[in-house]
């Protein structure tokens, strides 16, 4: 007997009953997300062939933007923050989210799309998994630690129903949350959740578009010219990112700024983008662009689109409409990948590939996740390249990303402290170099030498 208590199997016959139990919360979890994932893409395909049907309705945004920002007023406060809001939870738990999340998110996503503005769907599928699994922790009496898990785990649901990509959906639970660390006690949960919610949305009838790259887009195996070229778009994408959540977060503030009464900032926001949409007929930079994205891998298309792409959501998001970043993000990675073709020896197909997952790396800081989604979607061919390409995009992208309550685990350069949020690394910044001596002039001595 003592023999036994000894043996590693006394910590298997410990191990299996928790992780049986954390398992089967996910797959709870992953239920509620997929589901909600599936109604949440039913309502979307909606509501876009509705305004690709009435183009007028484009200047009915304005209105759409005053009633959300007034509902959210209202009635979602608590919750405005969204994927911030989650993210904070789980590092420092405070009160469960409420269920209003769910259904507000989704209205206004929806009529974010509905009237013309520009933004994705991961924010809202993943703040929807998230509310719903939260709702579980005092059904089940959950601790603090157990609850951290469950809302990681509607996270991965949430991104792994909306997008097909289960693995990558289950990394994304885990790398979000923290620049440079894995939460790994949390695998088996997301993986199991993500893989479910995927499962879920499927059998709910909805699919997901196709992005294809053609095999003879590849070679046998990487060339070292393909590899540099995928490094070279790497480091634009990372810059990118970096110049697109930068530019959401400076538009949210001076709207901020300049306008008090929060229901007006999207009816501000609105009718910017529907005079820039008319102004310069361009309708591809509305909502998900989706077609757009499709014609990246397999026709030439104009190099300035992933710009026009950029000006338009971050109005659309910078304003307070609701929607994601990520699907926008694809687009402008795809279209600027797309036109890197002209200069980097890699085909157009497999550069819009690449940059479709890279810019998102950069700019979420999710550069493993990011991988595996270009796995997922193009084929283990892209492995290598699209590896490359997220590395150092992630890199590149500095101390900034669209979520703003992510903190640093480990630092990518420089020494900024562990557990700093991304928010306020500017403020960080700004401190050390307040508290640096400056340089002393130099000696006389040394301006003889």
């Amino acid at each position: 007997m003592k023999m036994f208590h000894d043996s590693p199997l006394r910590d298997l016959f410990g191990v299996l009953p928790r992780a049986a139990h954390a398992s089967g919360l996910a797959a709870l979890v992953g239920v509620m997300a997929g589901s909600a994932s599936a109604l949440f893409l039913v309502a979307l395909d909606l509501a876009t062939d509705t305004r690709l049907a009435h183009p007028w309705l484009l200047w009915l945004l304005p209105v759409a933007g005053f009633a959300v920002g007034w509902l959210y007023l209202r009635l979602g406060a608590r919750v405005e923050a969204g994927n911030n809001l989650l993210i904070d939870e789980i590092h420092d738990p405070q009160r469960v989210v409420p269920l209003r999340m769910a259904p507000l998110v989704l209205f206004g996503t929806v009529m974010t799309h509905l009237f013309g503005g520009s933004a994705g769907r991961e924010g809202t599928a993943v703040q929807m998994g998230g509310a719903l699994a939260d709702q579980l922790t005092h059904v089940f009496g959950l601790s603090g630690e157990q609850r951290r898990v469950l809302l990681m785990s509607g996270i991965a649901a949430g991104f792994a129903s909306v997008f097909g990509t289960p693995l990558a959906g289950a990394v994304f639970g885990l790398e979000v949350l923290a620049i440079g660390r894995l939460r790994y006690d949390a695998l088996l949960p997301c993986l199991v959740a993500a893989l479910v919610g995927d499962a879920v949305t499927r059998a709910w009838g909805v699919h997901h578009t196709p992005y294809t790259i053609a095999p003879p887009a590849f070679a046998a195996s990487m060339t070292l010219s393909g590899a540099l070229s995928a490094a070279a778009a790497g480091v634009l994408c990372g810059l990118v990112g970096m110049v697109f959540a930068q530019a959401t977060h400076a538009m949210s503030a001076f709207m901020k700024r300049c306008i008090g009464y929060a229901p007006l900032r999207p009816f501000a926001g609105g009718v910017l983008v529907a005079v820039a949409a008319t102004v310069l007929g361009t309708p591809q930079y509305l909502g998900l662009g989706i077609p757009t994205i499709v014609d990246a891998f397999h026709t030439s298309l104009p190099w300035y689109d992933f710009l026009g792409k950029t000006f338009f959501t971050v109005i659309t998001l910078g304003s307070g409409f609701k929607g994601g970043e990520v699907t926008p993000l694809f687009y402008i990675g795809a279209t600027m990948g797309n036109a890197l073709s002209h200069v980097l020896t890699l085909p157009a197909a497999v550069l819009a590939g690449i940059g479709f997952v890279a810019v998102f790396a950069g700019a979420a800081n999710t550069p493993i996740a990011s991988t595996l989604m270009a796995i997922e979607i193009f084929g283990p061919q892209i492995g290598g390249y699209a590896a490359i390409a997220c590395v150092l995009a992630y890199l590149c992208s500095g101390h900034t990303g669209i979520y703003r309550a992510q903190r640093v685990g480990h630092s990518k350069h420089g020494a900024v402290p562990e557990g700093t949020r991304l928010a306020d690394v500017p403020a960080w910044r700004k401190a050390v170099r307040a508290s640096s001596p400056p340089p002393s002039a130099p000696s006389d001595d040394t301006r003889h030498r």
